[in-house]
């Protein structure tokens, strides 16, 4: 016997008690606190079960899950996107080299989005530092007697990602 406890006529062989991980082992591996690990299954991002005694023990292929969390958190991806990219991935197993390639290139093009994007701020600070105000007539900043409260809060000038191109 092998210590695997499969179930008579059970394609998939059920988890070893070994198998499975407590939250504060799964935190300490993965170095976030236990009430991150709590807090990413709240968001639908890993799943646990429970035992008798209502604990809850992860697979370990949630330790590559809370990885890639982490690594999105570090490019500033958003736990949105994350999740969307998770809906894809099968949630009884580990990810194979497939679906690791189709969330990297979906990443690579948000970054490479975001990477344009933070290229034209930076024009667009760098060219509003230097004109010293002196170009009134092309200044996308300059809100004489706040006329743009009235299209609403926020920068109305230079646009947001969901704002879209800024007007004029």
């Amino acid at each position: 016997m092998d210590g695997t406890a499969d179930l008579p006529g059970s394609p998939e062989p059920r988890p070893r008690p070994a198998d499975l991980l407590t939250v504060g082992e799964v935190a300490r591996r993965a170095g976030v606190a236990a009430s991150a690990v709590r807090f990413y299954e709240d968001q639908g991002l890993i799943a646990s079960e429970r035992t008798s005694g209502n604990q809850r023990r992860y697979h370990r292929h949630v330790l590559r899950r809370l990885s890639l969390i982490l690594v999105a958190k570090r490019l500033g991806i958003p736990l949105a996107e994350v999740a969307e990219v998770f809906a894809g991935l099968p949630a009884d197993r580990m990810p194979d080299k497939r679906d690791w390639e189709r969330i990297s290139r979906r990443w690579a093009a948000l970054l490479a989005a975001r990477r344009r994007e933070i290229e034209r701020l930076e024009s667009e600070l760098t060219g509003c530092i230097g004109c010293g105000c002196l170009s009134l007539r092309r200044c996308r900043v300059l809100n004489p007697r706040d006329a743009l409260a009235a299209d609403g809060p926020g920068p109305r000038r230079l646009p947001s990602e969901e704002s879209g191109p800024a007007p004029g």
